[in-house]
């Protein structure tokens, strides 16, 4: 059977939460391979809203596995008060529906405190993050010196990993005012947390090929967006994590060869959330409608999203750096009412013709927006589940869509509940 990897192919926010989830009903296994909780889920089921940040978006669905793969980093103390939550509304999880890989580096307080102290002093050019310690916790994973996963389940090696990590931090900690951190203290809290994570911990590589070879459906879930992506991103306005679809593998040890179709969720305008360059963005009444109409406000972080015209020059880059064999086109309803619409087709810089997204942080700030303009539609297109259901003028939208960025829509999201979607080309077909 055919396993799928799903993928925001702008800045984020694009909806993955629910695309995630219409899939997951079909998908035996959900992986996530990146990322931390900075990055926020809705999921909307039957009238009950789900908040997730750290967890799959499978997990709300019984029989189903759950895998957090060693791609994420993983703050222990906020996936224990998810869970609680997520119990409280009903949700079962146990070891049988989510298992966490041995592997997965760990978020600790001073992660998070050296994230916040950096980015309020930072006189040069704040990077926009969300300080939930996700930064400084990649840097201890490629410095080798994280705790992870497996190392709670032994006293000694734990103490040795957050020794080694303190020699760095406490380094750090005294360039920036901060007080040298309390070992003990951090010793003791990740004993008591222990015995809550390692009940899920197992080898994901292996339970993920063995489902694979029993012709299981695996779906690998991406957070954040792939012009965030550490690599190919608006750098350094970026996580600091790959986003882009061949992390999937890496970040959970699937093997490249256990991708069979990747997903890209595009939005039917364009959001960011926190700084950096943004070449269509609105800052017009226009901008003011599409927010107000998309609710663009932070699952995470409660920020409020920067709002433009769709970048078609944008997400035909991110399909070809993420391999996409189609998209998930989303809020195609908060366009309704528009008298006109404007596609971004190429850019211009310095004068000169551009179709593609410049990797220099100067020139990326310079490129101003190259617009083709289209009309829109009175009707309203929320809750169509099928084209015929579409205004005329919504369809000519999505179909110039597919031909600026040179991929085709799979499905079409027509609101934030699960039915209200549009199945064009089946992600899992064989």
């Amino acid at each position: 059977m055919a396993n799928v990897v799903v993928v925001g192919a702008q800045w984020g926010d694009e909806g993955k939460g629910k695309i995630v989830d219409w899939l997951s009903e079909r998908a035996d296994v959900i992986a996530r391979f990146q990322g931390g909780h900075n990055a926020g889920h809705t999921l909307v089921i039957d009238g009950t809203v789900y908040k997730l940040h750290a967890l799959p978006s499978g997990v709300v669905r019984p029989s189903k596995l759950s895998v957090i793969g060693n791609g994420v980093v993983l703050d222990p103390w906020h996936l224990v008060g998810e869970i609680e939550t997520l119990r409280g509304q009903g949700v079962e999880i146990s070891p049988e529906t989510l298992m966490i890989a041995e592997n997965t580096p760990l978020i600790l307080p001073i992660h998070g405190e050296l994230d916040r102290a950096r980015e309020a002093q930072n006189s040069v050019a704040k990077i926009g993050t969300t300080g939930r310690g996700i930064g400084p916790a990649y840097e201890d994973k490629v410095g080798r010196r994280s705790v992870r996963v497996a190392d709670l389940a032994d006293d000694s090696t734990l103490e040795t990993r957050v020794d080694r990590a303190l020699v760095h931090h406490d380094a750090l900690r005294r360039g920036l005012g901060l007080e040298p951190v309390d070992r003990d203290g951090l010793i003791a809290s990740l004993r008591a947390v222990a015995p809550k994570i390692l009940e899920y911990a197992g080898p994901v590589w292996k339970v993920l090929s063995e489902n694979r070879k029993a012709g299981k459906r695996i779906l690998f879930e991406g957070a954040q967006g792939a012009l965030l992506d550490i690599d190919f991103g608006t750098y350094p306005f970026v996580t600091s994590s790959n986003v882009i679809a061949g992390q999937a593998a890496t970040g959970t040890g699937i093997g490249p060869g256990g991708i069979d179709f990747v997903l890209g969720i595009v939005k039917a305008y364009t959001t960011r959330v926190g700084e950096g360059p943004f070449p269509t963005e609105l800052l017009d009444a226009d901008g003011q409608r599409l927010g107000e109409r998309g609710h663009e406000f932070g699952t995470t972080t409660g920020r409020k999203r920067r709002c433009g015209w769709f970048d078609a020059v944008l997400v035909r880059q991110t399909c070809v750096t993420s391999g996409v064999n189609g998209i998930a086109l989303t809020k195609l309803d908060v366009l309704d009412g528009f008298e006109e619409l404007k596609i971004c087709t190429g850019y211009e810089l310095d004068g000169q013709p551009l179709d593609y997204l410049p990797i220099a942080a100067d020139q990326q700030a310079r490129v101003t927006p190259i617009y083709e303009t289209m009309p829109g539609w009175s009707q309203s297109t929320a809750g169509a589940r099928s084209w015929a259901d579409l205004p005329g003028e919504a369809v000519k939208y999505v179909r110039r869509i597919e031909e600026l960025i040179r991929c085709p829509v799979a499905l079409l999201s027509t609101s934030p509940e699960r039915e209200d979607t549009i199945l064009v080309t089946d992600p899992f077909a064989d």
